[in-house]
């Protein structure tokens, strides 16, 4: 257990405070590029408790601006698009995608003063159909050259979902392999050959063996924390005779998104983006190393437990996540239905706006999310003395060194050495993918 004082020194991300502080020393997920389609390119958007407006001018160049007209206050969500920026309905000042303020109209004939006036704007840059802000002091980090960001539009596929708690005990839950046994458990196995696009459904790499028969069977997983220079990495082991074991390999890249394997030949890099203290966006980008993504399956199969315009899931906690008493019987063990994410929807918002960590009881399966505490509290007081000792706050040259990072579920069936086991499977899947393959042969991957 933690008191109080240390839960709220992780937890809280308004401006000024520590984990808020550091959060913004990374660039943030603010926006699904899909969100600006249509006539009008512009979204309200807020961030760890500040509200900001992203828009794309007539140019197509992004901007990230302080929400609140510098003026005297107006909402410029509402504002025009046009004259190569944004209006202010009010009096009509026109602000660019730099905040630079270009017209005040109403004043006299040769004022000046625009010249002197500057919105808060902030760096916004694409990356795999996501929207990213950087809305911290200094230069931002750089990527670094992982998969999502790397591989081409054609094999990855972006979306997200808003939660109603607290950032960190959304992330939590993807560094807990346990709770995939009881929290997933479905009491049948479909045809994994219908497993596309559906997390925890088809079967584990080198066999037929579907995953939910080995969640299902063997709850008793051995788990292994690696630091690493981007987070950490967990590598799950399920004993499945004297000779196969199944061999999961999931990481943390910090400080708020996980990398999981989906199926054989898809992963999911997903962030856990604070809108404020207890409400959460998660982002996820699925990146394939086989054909190119079927995006509007995947868009299909979320749009049919998500509802737009803002990502909210058509089940949660005002219909008790469509919970069945029925289906808890037969069907799975939550009772809640086939999509996982509403599983984890109910896990985390039922803990609580911000999970009361003063009285939790951790055992020793929890050992991720004890490594990734102690890894965030470090990062805290680093920023909090005023330096970047956290990992992934890097410069261009250190983000080319970044690859992977290798996530793999799969059987192997060789008796000894599952570090190599998944290694080798990493590098197999790269060489059969014809963009990852080509990063190989110029060392950046593995």
């Amino acid at each position: 257990m933690i008191t109080q004082e240390q839960n709220d020194f992780m937890t809280r991300v308004a401006p000024g405070k520590p984990a808020g502080e550091l959060l913004r020393r990374y660039w943030q997920p603010v926006a699904l590029l899909e969100e600006l389609d249509g006539p009008r390119p512009l979204k309200a958007v807020k961030l760890m408790g500040q509200d900001f407006v992203l828009f794309r001018d007539e140019t197509g160049r992004l901007g990230l601006l302080d929400r609140d007209c510098p003026h005297r206050g107006a909402d410029l969500a509402f504002g025009r698009l046009e004259d190569g920026g944004l209006r202010c309905p009010f009096h009509g000042w026109l602000f660019d995608a730099t905040g630079q303020c270009l017209e005040t109209p109403a004043e006299p004939v040769g004022s000046k003063m625009c010249t002197r006036i500057k919105q808060g704007a902030y760096p916004v840059v694409q990356r795999s159909g996501i929207v990213f802000a950087y809305i911290g002091p200094g230069e931002p980090p750089a990527f670094p050259e992982f998969d999502c960001f790397v591989a081409p539009g054609t094999h990855t596929f972006a979306f997200k979902g808003l939660w109603e708690c607290n950032w960190l005990q959304a992330l939590e839950v993807g560094m807990d392999p346990a709770h995939a046994s009881f929290l997933h458990r479905f009491f049948e196995d479909e045809d994994t050959s219908e497993s596309y696009g559906k997390q925890f459904r088809g079967a584990s790499a080198d066999s037929d063996l579907p995953i939910t028969k080995v969640l299902r069977e063997y709850d008793r997983p051995e788990i292994a924390v690696e630091p690493t220079e981007y987070g950490m990495r967990l590598t799950t082991l399920r004993k499945l005779d004297e000779k196969a074991t199944h061999v999961r390999v999931t990481n943390v890249m910090f400080p708020q998104a996980f990398v999981i394997p989906m199926s054989a030949e898809m992963t999911i890099t997903q962030w856990h983006v604070p809108v404020d203290d207890t409400h959460t966006y998660w982002y996820a980008i699925f990146t394939s190393f086989t054909g190119p993504v079927d995006k509007q399956q995947m868009r299909d199969q979320r749009l049919a437990t998500i509802e737009l315009p803002d990502y909210v899931s058509r089940r949660n906690k005002s219909n008790q996540y469509g919970y069945d008493v029925q289906e808890q019987a037969s069907q799975t063990f939550t009772g809640m239905g086939m999509d996982i994410n509403v599983h984890d929807q109910w896990a985390c918002e039922s803990q609580g706006p911000i999970q009361d960590r003063t009285r939790e009881h951790l055992g020793a399966t929890d050992k991720g999310i004890i490594t990734f505490r102690r890894m965030l509290v470090r990062a805290i007081e680093s920023v909090q003395r005023g330096e970047r000792e956290a990992p992934l706050l890097i410069g261009a040259d250190q983000a080319a060194a970044f690859s992977g990072p290798p996530s793999i579920d799969g059987v192997n069936d060789r008796g000894s050495d599952n570090d190599a086991y998944w290694r080798e499977a990493d590098r197999e899947r790269r060489l059969k993918s014809s963009w990852a393959a080509a990063r190989l042969t110029t060392g950046k991957a593995g």
